[in-house]
């Protein structure tokens, strides 16, 4: 879908957001995740179900998460729905019409995390072995 990191995320939010949680990132970064698998398979069922009011709060909480960490095609996408979501329950209909942008969220999150992963293990790369290799003892 997208070809490079720095159009999947802003690398400069994301650097901030890195230096903002230090140790915590990781861990909260692994939230990210949680929570935005949550509220995807939570927009998904509300589209099934042809529900606004149940396509609000998963969209917004994803969107918000999203950009907190760069992750801007993410967040600008969840924010459309949760944006057609609420005219549509003001209005007592059904945003048909962000149908094509729920089916984008899936994959553009599943990009978002390998992009992220990539730069969590460039930040932490595996320790070299010791030599002897394991069970041995180093003589």
């Amino acid at each position: 879908m997208y070809l490079d990191g720095d159009t999947i995320v802003d690398r400069t939010a994301f650097d901030q957001t890195k230096r903002e949680l230090g140790e915590s990132f990781a861990r909260i970064l692994g939230y990210f995740r949680e929570d935005g698998v949550k509220s995807i398979r939570a927009i998904e069922q509300a589209m099934h179900a042809e529900s606004a009011v149940a396509l609000v709060r998963p969209a917004h909480t994803l969107k918000g998460e999203s950009l907190q960490f760069g992750a801007e095609p993410l967040g600008l996408t969840a924010e459309r729905i949760e944006r057609a979501a609420r005219d549509a329950v003001e209005m007592h209909s059904f945003p048909y019409d962000v149908a094509e942008e729920v089916a984008k969220l899936r994959p553009l999150f599943a990009e978002t995390l390998a992009y992220f992963d990539r730069e969590v293990a460039v930040a932490a790369p595996i320790p070299a072995r010791r030599a002897g290799g394991f069970g041995r003892k180093v003589g």
